[in-house]
């Protein structure tokens, strides 16, 4: 067994890991960044090494740095995680060559299994099914449209390097083709360092199933069943389940078989996902193999009682596999959120800064690496944590994660929760009639805010004054005993019945009707032209938690507004006499939304635009984000370049408006 494991990850993947090394009495050596000098993931470890600064080039994916740390503190092997370096090939071969361990397939199977390209041949050879298209990448656009126009739309442009859908773009018609080339290539540069893109037939609607597949040292080779992980948002996975309920018996089976004869044809050692994509006449065809652990491993944890990272370690170790393949069962049902500091409604744009709140629902496995004051970087992925649960059935499974994702408190940054909420209450959802395109389809449904009225509700909820059960109702609100911050006289239009409150979100103006309140039964509030009924049920800790009509919410007040979360929906609303209803932002002006770097800029001074042309994108959280004009106008400044490192306010463009 191995004694002492360097981390070379960080946050909810490192404290994964961490965890099973505890349970194995295992030594481990965290790694942190400057932005995660008082990360979570640090407590614990045997010894705590910094790599650099912030960016991940000069910390997490800086391979000497990682290896010379793990021979300075004794380590005897390196455990990549997911991300950064963990399907690197290099790196592992340069861990073998420094006389460690690397806790991961072998180099040369990341090599022919990473490159999507030279793993769509191995598995023709294996006889597993693929998909039509190009088997050489390329990063000429002249020839990817070349290609395209020959096979024909819709097509799939695929980064032939890295995973997690990064990059892929589907592309329908001929206009849109370079553009889209041009982008995929260059988010396959900034994500993986390989722009080299195939070209594939695009297969409308199918669904996305993967296989969790295990080698050893001593020619073993088993499935851990499949996963579902149809619901994605622009190829990104948002929530994924175990078993695939969705397919029969004689599909999985395909599916599994095929799984375990691809990782047999290349002697495939340690932890792998068979990806592929079923149609809806049940055939399946091969996407890649992701040569590492997933992130949504748990799921196939609590339906096996199975640890893989503890598999990952003892097969590294030299062991062979813990079980046959006929000693490993499945029982029950399991689902798994993601949960990203993201803003849904403003195109899922990340959504870095504090956790000032942070409550984790009950009866939930939640893998997460922050706690309460922490702040989320915008160097690294916006993922933050996962819920995961477990029921008897699917059914069963998905009334536990509405429950889970309802009670989760994060304040302080917008996160995707309410996002979440609105996809597992959808119809489709509960009678898994989806596919991978379903989310991008139905976007609209999901990524309004509509918790700004209800948020509205609550503020005034909580203006409201403080009573037990048996005090009488109130007559006026004018005897509110809350801080002013909260509530103030000068808001209050006393011709209602209970009067009215008004707050600003962002520049709209939000008029509240208070109808009736007490203790006992609440609030009966009106707001755009919708109903309430608010109950406080705490306000301890300077948290104000309730429901809102049966639904939790909560809220805190931040610098004399009040911060409020209403089905997931994160709201900021500030009290009414605090602004005058500007928005603060200038039309002749264009800032960065985020802390990030530009990456493109499509002006120059003296260009004509209109509202809505792009001006400049900045990528953040290995995203990109468009910085658009918000008026008619001409260029008067472009006022960076690309390669900036910009903060969120910073003026990019400057612009005379028409």
């Amino acid at each position: 067994m191995l004694k002492r494991i360097l981390i070379a990850n960080r946050g909810e993947i490192a404290a994964r890991i961490a965890k099973t090394c505890r349970q194995l009495a295992i030594e481990y050596v965290a790694v942190y960044s400057d932005a995660d000098s008082n990360a979570p993931y640090l407590r614990g470890a045997t010894a705590s090494v910094h790599l650099g600064s912030s960016l991940a080039t000069e910390s997490y994916l800086n391979q000497s740095k990682i290896i010379a740390a793990a021979i300075a503190q004794g380590c005897d092997s390196i455990h990549p995680g997911y991300g950064f370096l963990s399907e690197n090939a290099t790196f592992a071969r340069a861990v073998q060559e420094a006389g460690l361990i690397f806790i991961g397939p072998r180099a040369d199977t990341i090599d022919s299994l990473g490159d999507k390209a030279r793993a769509k041949v191995l598995m023709q050879k294996a006889g597993v099914p693929t998909v039509p298209g190009t088997v050489e990448a390329t990063e000429d656009v002249d020839v990817i449209i070349a290609k395209t126009l020959e096979m024909g739309f819709p097509v799939l442009l695929k980064p032939t390097a890295g995973g997690g859908g990064k990059g892929m773009q589907i592309v329908r018609a001929a206009p849109e083709l370079r553009e889209a080339a041009e982008q995929a290539i260059r988010l396959a540069r900034a994500n993986f360092k390989d722009g080299a893109l195939l070209v594939e037939k695009y297969i409308e609607n199918p669904r996305h199933i993967e296989v969790q597949v295990f080698g050893d040292q001593h020619g073993n080779a088993v499935h851990l069943f499949e996963r579902e992980c149809s619901l994605q948002r622009r190829h990104q996975k948002v929530v994924e389940e175990a078993p695939a309920a969705s397919i029969s018996l004689a599909t999985a089976m395909h599916l599994r078989e095929s799984a375990v004869r691809g990782a047999q044809a290349v002697g495939y050692v340690n932890a792998g996902t068979f990806e592929f994509i079923v149609d809806s006449n049940g055939d399946i065809y091969f996407l890649e193999v992701n040569t590492r652990l997933q992130v949504e491993h748990p799921v196939t944890e609590e339906i096996t009682g199975l640890d893989l990272v503890e598999w990952q370690i003892r097969v590294a170790s030299g062991e062979p596999l813990p079980l046959a393949q006929s000693q490993i069962h499945q029982q029950g049902h399991a689902i798994e959120c993601r949960v990203y500091a993201e803003d849904a409604s403003n195109d899922f744009r990340p959504a870095p800064g504090t956790v000032i709140r942070l409550e984790w629902p009950s009866d939930t496995r939640v893998d997460a690496a922050i706690e309460a004051g922490n702040e989320i970087s915008p160097f690294y992925d916006p993922m933050i944590a996962k819920l995961i649960v477990r029921g008897a059935d699917r059914a069963d499974a998905l009334v536990a994660m509405q429950r889970a994702v309802a009670e989760t408190i994060i304040l302080g940054t917008t996160t995707n929760l309410g996002f979440l909420g609105k996809i597992l209450s959808d119809p489709a959802v509960s009678a898994n009639d989806i596919h991978t395109r379903y989310l991008d389809q139905n976007l609209t449904r999901y990524n309004r805010n509509v918790g700004r009225s209800a948020a509205a509700a609550c503020a005034a909820a909580i203006a409201l004054p403080y009573r037990t059960a048996s005090d009488d109702v109130p007559s006026t609100p004018w005897i509110a005993s809350t801080p002013k911050a909260v509530f103030d006289r000068v808001t209050i239009d006393p011709s209602g019945v209970l009067g009215r409150v008004a707050y600003w979100a962002n520049g709209d103006l939000l008029k509240v009707a208070i109808r009736d309140y007490s203790a006992a039964s609440g609030a009966q509030i009106g707001c755009e032209g919708e109903e309430f009924v608010v109950t406080i049920g705490s306000r301890e800790g300077g948290l104000f938690r309730g429901l809102l009509n049966g639904q939790p919410w909560s809220a805190i007040q931040v610098d004399g507004n009040i911060e409020v979360l209403a089905a997931g929906d994160r709201v900021v609303l500030e009290p009414y006499i605090s602004r005058c209803g500007s928005d603060g932002v200038s039309a002749g002006t264009a800032t960065a939304p985020m802390p990030g770097v530009v990456v493109v800029v499509e002006v120059t001074a003296g260009d004509v635009v209109t509202q809505g042309t792009t001006l400049v994108v900045v990528e953040a959280m290995k995203m990109e984000n468009r910085v658009m004009a918000h008026c008619d106008g001409t260029v008067t400044a472009v006022l960076c370049r690309v390669g900036d490192n910009v903060g969120v306010g910073d003026v990019l463009v400057e612009l005379e408006p028409a």
